[in-house]
């Protein structure tokens, strides 16, 4: 698998990056340890989860498998703060309190000393912006973390984040923004992606694939085995199942048959080689399925089929973004 750097960093990470959203609640330890190894083996490296992801479950199938593996050193280990669940109800909270109580519970998870990206999980209100980067600045200092990012940060939050901390040299600096992106959601191209490049960071996309919807298993309903059928997820797919996917979903179906190729496949190629991407964050229930994901690095899309895909799913835009 073809390596990347991330952003302006030194650190070098694989195209394509393994989720872990599902692992604790969708996806068991063996089934986690059979991912892994096949990422590994497939050339890949980073592997991303979250504090807030099922609780800290998935948190802990990982730092399971890393020790059962022995492949700590072999993985660019990321997770991220911010975002907890508290008697079923989403909480922000990205002070320097939580933040580094959430870094500290995460290590011990992990099984480990220390992380190699640790992501902001999203921008909140109700803290000075101030306050959240010191917890940044404090967490690489101390060694918990090699490098920083951010999440679902908005063109503007982007670039106030990040212009912060190169203000001054004692600053840890942002490397990397994770945010989702797809042929069924392209808004981080109206003002993200424009912040990213000037201000050398590499993206990360969350749920390339749309919820799924791109592999094309909803073209004929919704299979009961499906994640829309899901109740953890089904909310975030039926905002993907209208008229305008569809009519994406069919031209990504044709492009595929022409390269021989599956849409999961194209629609990752998609993702993959857009520009300022450094590596799609591919999740999985099964092996099998990530199987099917990394079959993607085979694929390179002539000219003519990524401006065919390009004009069917092109996002709205006006002023002032064009």
């Amino acid at each position: 698998m073809e390596q990347r750097r991330l952003g302006r960093s030194g650190l070098k990470v694989g195209r394509l990056a393994l989720g872990t959203m599902t692992w604790g609640r969708d996806t068991d330890q063996h089934e986690a340890k059979d991912q892994l190894t096949a990422f590994l083996a497939a050339g890949g490296t980073l592997v991303d989860t979250a504090a807030g992801n099922g609780d800290g479950a998935s948190e802990e199938i990982l730092g399971s498998v890393l020790a059962a593996t022995a492949q700590r050193e072999s993985v660019v280990l990321a997770t991220k703060a911010g975002i907890s669940r508290r008697t079923g109800e989403r909480v922000v909270d990205t002070s320097r309190r939580a933040l580094l109580d959430s870094l500290d519970s995460s290590l011990l998870r992990l099984g480990t000393d220390h992380v190699d990206l640790w992501q902001v999980h999203a921008w909140s209100p109700d803290t000075d912006l101030e306050e959240t980067l010191s917890a940044v600045d404090h967490a690489v200092s101390s060694g918990r973390t090699r490098y920083a990012g951010i999440s679902n940060y908005s063109g503007w939050q982007t670039a106030r984040a990040v212009t912060f901390q190169q203000a001054a040299p004692t600053r840890a600096p942002i490397v990397s923004t994770q945010v989702e992106y797809s042929l069924l959601q392209r808004g981080i191209e109206r003002e993200v992606l424009p912040a990213a490049e000037a201000l050398g960071l590499g993206v990360l996309p969350w749920s390339p694939l749309g919820a799924g919807v791109l592999t094309g298993k909803y073209r004929g309903g919704t299979p009961s085995d499906s994640r829309a059928a899901s109740p953890h997820f089904g909310r975030f797919i039926e905002r993907f199942l209208d008229d305008r996917s569809r009519r994406i979903v069919d031209a990504l179906c044709t492009a595929a048959d022409g390269l021989e190729a599956s849409p999961l496949e194209v629609a990752l190629a998609w993702v993959r080689d857009a520009p300022g991407v450094t590596a799609p964050v591919v999740g999985a229930r099964t092996a099998a399925q990530l199987r099917a994901s990394l079959a993607s690095d085979r694929v390179t899309l002539p000219p003519e089929i990524r401006g065919a895909l390009d004009e069917v799913s092109a996002p709205p835009t006006g002023y002032p973004e064009s």
